[in-house]
């Protein structure tokens, strides 16, 4: 299984494409169903309620752009560090800022799925 991470890296890409143009049905591919999101703003999301929020409007993603990410490869799972420019509107006001960030797959059954996120907010 070496040798996953610049596979991984672009899956990511996609993922943070799908959510900047809500693309539901490739975010129910790419994160797995036990996922666990934990926002900037210490804020924790599941699969079913990150999803849910964007489909409802309540979370609207214009762009994610990911920077310098790295990928640990570590056979089933592979784990990516980099840093992210967000912008969102959330609950109706409209916001933009860096993170860095902690993202891990697992390979499950020949399937790559996201299953954590953990991000920090960078100073502005």
């Amino acid at each position: 299984m070496a040798g996953n991470g610049q596979t991984i890296i672009d899956l990511d890409r996609k993922r943070m494409t799908a959510m900047a143009e809500k693309d539901i049905r490739t975010l129910n591919d790419i994160i797995a169903d036990d996922l666990v999101y934990t926002h900037s703003s210490a804020r924790l999301d599941t699969k079913q309620s990150l999803i849910g929020n964007m489909e409802s409007g309540s979370t609207v993603y214009t762009a994610v752009v990911p920077s310098n990410v790295k990928a640990q490869d570590l056979g089933d799972t592979v784990v990516l560090t980099g840093e992210c420019k967000i912008s969102v509107n959330s609950g109706g006001k409209a916001n933009s800022f860096g993170v860095r960030f902690t993202d891990v797959y697992a390979n499950r059954g020949g399937k790559w799925q996201m299953v954590a996120w953990q991000s920090t907010r960078t100073p502005d």
